[in-house]
């Protein structure tokens, strides 16, 4: 339980818009003996990755995955996607599987497609990614691209992207699913105010995932669209762990939990996708970067204790 002087830093955090205030919770003190910080992993671990099975099939995936948006938005041959080899290595020869992008993130897919075929790994990959149209005829054409620049013939998870034209589009996969053309269908969406529309969705329509965000400054769906997920049984991919970075620039030189050592952490970013994944309807985290000390420093939040109830309960009043 927290001391008096702890329930007030934390509220302090919560009310005043803080990410941590000059005298921190006991919690948030870095048991370090010689004080300094510890250093983040620059390889991928060396044990394997936690997995947790997908509800419709009982396939196992590795909690750590990788995204796109932003990160993979590179040239062909430009001194970007040549650094994006050695990311791409990492992630794999860790362990990792799982990959989501999309049509809407600019020269990704191309960049994607390229590596996987470059490099060997689409047989070893995951691969999700979406539909972003407002018509069938759109999404038709939409969909034949994505499987040339991805160059593949088929996806494992092909997800309604933010709800767009959901009804439509949701139908179409479907027919995608018969087809063989991907194993699992989802719908997606990145903030709290599409969550309502994405439960009632979930209620009343046959999913196999459903992407949503969900970080330690925006725990909301632990309380409503989880639990649901868990219920009705549908994968869950977790985007935005890190709030597009801002997270990290709350945290930036501060210590990190006096029980960091613990659940086997070396970094914030550990800690925020050890928080993701540490919610049992959560399949995957999905954290996009491009660069190689980053993807190995991610990975490793994919090993050792998740987090108690306690410490989740402990980093949301600090940053929520």
């Amino acid at each position: 339980m927290y001391s008096r002087r702890a329930f007030l830093s934390a509220a302090a955090l919560a009310t005043g818009g803080l990410a941590l205030v000059t005298r921190t919770p006991r919690a948030f003190a870095q048991i370090i003996e010689d004080g300094e910080m510890p250093a983040p992993p620059t390889e991928p671990p060396s044990q394997a990755l936690r997995t947790r099975p997908i509800p419709s099939t009982g396939q196992e995936l590795p909690v750590i995955g990788g995204g796109t948006s932003g990160a993979y938005n590179v040239q062909i041959g430009s001194p970007e996607f040549e650094r994006l080899k050695e990311t791409i290595k990492i992630f794999f020869n860790g362990g990792a599987t799982v990959f989501d992008t999309s049509p809407n993130y600019g020269n990704a897919d191309a960049a994607l497609g390229a590596l996987l075929e470059d490099g060997g790994y689409r047989d070893r990959c995951f691969l999700a990614t979406k539909i972003a149209a407002d018509s069938r005829e759109e999404a038709e054409a939409q969909w034949a691209g994505s499987l040339k620049t991805l160059r593949t013939d088929h996806v494992e998870l092909l997800q309604v992207h933010n709800l767009r034209d959901w009804r439509t589009q949701l139908a179409y996969a479907r027919e995608l699913k018969a087809q063989g053309l991907t194993k699992y269908v989802g719908i997606t969406h990145y903030l709290e105010s599409g969550h309502e529309e994405m439960a009632e969705i979930m209620r009343n329509e046959p999913l196999d995932f459903i992407q949503i965000n969900y970080s330690v400054n925006a725990p909301q769906a632990g309380q409503t669209l989880l639990p649901l997920a868990r219920m009705k049984e549908v994968g869950v991919l977790i985007n935005r762990a890190f709030d597009d970075g801002r997270l990290f620039a709350k945290v930036k030189d501060r210590p990190l939990p006096d029980w960091a050592p613990e659940v086997e952490t070396t970094s914030w970013a550990q800690i925020f996708l050890k928080f993701a994944i540490s919610h049992p309807a959560v399949t995957a985290v999905i954290p996009a970067t491009s660069k190689p000390k980053h993807q190995a420093d991610n990975l490793h939040a994919g090993i050792g204790p998740l987090l108690s109830a306690a410490q989740q309960q402990e980093l949301t009043a600090a940053f929520a």
